[in-house]
């Protein structure tokens, strides 16, 4: 059993309480609302440009800006940016960000409200060399790191200035690496060393971030975060969530909501921002809609029935939850995708194109997309055809005949008294109270059940999660199905609700498979697109949470003032050339800040190193520098086709 101080109550949603941190007037944590901020994109000397993307930024919804400060003439120029937005009546805190800098920060820690340092790249220049640290070179490492942090601490202490110490998994510094590794213990480690230092001096006007491209890093690193705050006794600083480079559009969001909100569900968060490779302005929205989900949740939430207060498995690490192998679930399989056509009418073969299965007529044969689901469930009526290659049906269990090619979907109740069951592959569909441990230990020894749950409780996420942890106590290794369903919501809301609920499980190794209803459909046209859309967001959600791969990944930074390139653009033509590499990991860093570590997940890197120049990487190793950007894309296929990892697009036959 894992104690943990993390979350007040893995039962309840209940926010942490922090110490209040004051920003230029608009306090963070305590009973604060959460907040919602962003960063400029434009260059911090294009004073005029600077102002007006903050006044855009500002009326989007952001409550704090963040500015890139790499050297100290930007850090200067942050006043006549400061000023020029008052000017124009906008008072907005300015957050500088400091990588590398010491003296840039200490200028701005003077001039605006806040700065923040990532403690990777602070006081460390970024060598890759991986020393064996002993207990006496470490040491004489922290007291050189206390020496140039120091005169940071005294000016913000002087000045009211506040702090973020803001961890990146892509720039732990080499004294780190060489002690825990590229792990979430390093990054806490990482910004601990920093923390101490400030407690030491009495200054405590922070807000601590633990960013990562990869969720279950991020995830893992707050929550270890906060238990070893604890556990030193430190006070409870506020936290600052984001997935850093999510990438843009749809796979932007959904990575985001995975890592941001299965913290939020933990009563984790007191500022979010949401790193889109998109205009800056598009963030906070998101942002704020994944915060405002949580407003009225205490009072709409009911209790949730469970006697299980410690959760079973480690929350520090990602482990899958054990299970036996049914079917094609549970095990080594990758969690499966459930489509639901139960509301069509009338289902013709063109139809399942919206989930990524192809009719093709000339040939009488079907062709299967990244996206095609594993199984279809039709409700009371089998499909009036035979199931593509690939795929298999799923009908009511008062609808089945019999058909061992069609498997039913049992309630509890039905399964407990009937005789007539599939001879391999049954579901069961229940929710916390029809799933008690009188029927969960009934299941023992049963090798075709497949367990299918669900929940209408506000607090959907952590009452499927007890449901789950009641199997893990019980010994009981059945294949769980995660059903989600939505009633009055936008189909924005839709995959920032489903990203957190089924990404917050699946994040903790929990979950076999995906059930996501779609939204209703005025015609069976809308209702048919709205399936392709759930089944597409079910597929996202299984990328962004890691555990089943079936789209190039692009691991691309928001841009900002440090940025050497148009990053949309380049995010776009890269995109188009390479997204048929299926499972690759490609980084795209408008600059060295949060690269190539920051790419420590990444394939391949292509990173901003001048004006038109482009350094390009295989992991974290440099193959080429300063290739042109005119050539940088060809470049960096040539690498992947002499890896053997490149392959030519098929052009599909209509």
């Amino acid at each position: 059993m894992h104690k943990h101080w993390y979350c007040n109550n893995i039962n309840a949603y209940k926010r942490r309480k922090t110490v209040e941190v004051n920003i230029g007037g608009i306090p963070m944590g305590g009973d604060n609302p959460i907040r919602v901020q962003s960063m400029t994109t434009v260059d911090t000397m294009d004073t005029e440009g600077s102002i007006e993307e903050v006044i855009r930024m500002v009326d989007s919804g952001c409550e704090y800006v963040r500015i890139t400060a790499p050297s100290i003439k930007e850090a200067q120029n942050l006043k006549a940016i400061k000023d020029g937005i008052k000017e124009r009546g906008y008072d907005v805190p300015l957050v500088a960000d400091i990588h590398f800098t010491p003296n840039a920060a200490e200028v701005a820690a003077k001039l605006i409200e806040k700065v923040r340092i990532n403690p990777g790249n602070y006081a460390d220049k970024k060598k890759f060399d991986f020393i064996e640290y002993d207990d006496k070179a470490y040491n004489a490492e922290l007291e050189r790191i206390r020496e140039k942090f120091v005169p940071l601490v005294e000016i913000c202490k002087e000045h009211g200035t506040a702090m973020r110490i803001g961890t990146n998994h892509g720039s732990l510094s080499d004294r780190i690496l060489s002690r825990y590794g590229d792990t979430p213990l390093g990054m806490v480690e990482s910004a601990l060393e920093f923390l101490r230092i400030c407690d030491d001096m009495d200054y405590h006007n922070i807000v601590l971030s633990m960013k990562a491209s990869n969720t279950q890093v991020m995830v893992q690193a707050y929550r270890l975060l906060v238990q070893k705050m604890e556990e030193e006794g430190l006070k409870p600083y506020p936290l600052h969530l984001g997935v850093t480079e999510a990438g843009d559009g749809e796979d932007g969001r959904v990575k985001s909501a995975v890592g941001i909100g299965t913290l939020l569900e933990d009563g984790l968060g007191d500022t979010v921002r949401v790193s889109l490779t998109e205009a800056p302005e598009a963030e906070a929205p998101v942002a704020a809609a994944l915060i405002n989900r949580y407003n009225q949740r205490a009072d709409e939430a009911r209790e949730i029935s469970t006697s299980i207060d410690i959760s079973p498995k480690n929350p520090f690490q990602y482990e899958r939850r054990k299970t036996v192998e049914v079917d094609t679930f549970g095990d080594h399989n990758v969690p499966r995708v459930i489509a639901d056509f139960s509301n069509v009418e009338n289902i013709e073969m063109a139809d399942l194109k919206s989930i990524g299965h192809h009719y093709l007529p000339a040939t009488d044969k079907w062709g299967m997309s990244d996206h095609g689901a594993d199984f279809i469930y039709t409700g009371s009526q089998p499909l009036p055809f035979m199931s593509p290659n690939g795929m298999k049906n799923i009908v009511d269990a008062t609808s089945w005949n019999g058909d061992i090619n069609i498997n039913p979907l049992f309630d509890v109740e039905e399964f407990k008294s009937t005789s007539k069951k599939h001879e391999s592959l049954n579901f069961i569909k229940g929710d916390i109270h029809s799933i008690d441990d009188t029927f969960i230990n009934s299941l023992k020894g049963d090798k075709t059940a497949v367990l299918w749950i669900k929940s209408d409780n506000a607090h959907a996420m952590p009452e499927l999660r007890a449901i789950l942890f009641k199997l893990y106590k019980s010994g009981i290794k059945i294949p769980v199905i995660i059903e989600r369903t939505y009633q009055n919501v936008t189909s924005d809301e839709l995959q920032l609700y489903s990203s957190t609920d089924i990404g917050g499980l699946l994040i903790d190794g929990l979950g076999d498979g995906v059930f996501l209803k779609p939204l209703q459909g005025a015609s069976k046209e809308e209702l048919l697109e709205n399936i392709s859309t759930s089944n597409r967001l079910a597929f996202g959600i299984l990328q962004a949470a890691r555990t089943r791969m079936t789209k190039t990944e692009y691991i691309s930074c928001p841009s900002c003032g440090r940025t050497l390139f148009d990053l949309q653009e380049t995010t776009a033509m890269i995109r188009k050339r390479t997204d048929h590499l299926k499972g690759l990991k490609i980084g795209i860093m408008g600059c060295i800040v949060n690269g190539p570590g920051e790419m420590a997940d990444a394939d391949y890197g292509y990173v901003g190193s001048g004006k038109g120049k482009i350094t390009l990487y295989r992991g974290q190793d440099v193959v080429k520098r300063s290739v042109p950007s005119e050539n940088a894309v060809d470049e960096l296929i040539k690498i992947i086709d002499g890896d053997g990892n490149w392959f030519e697009p098929e052009t599909s036959e209509a």
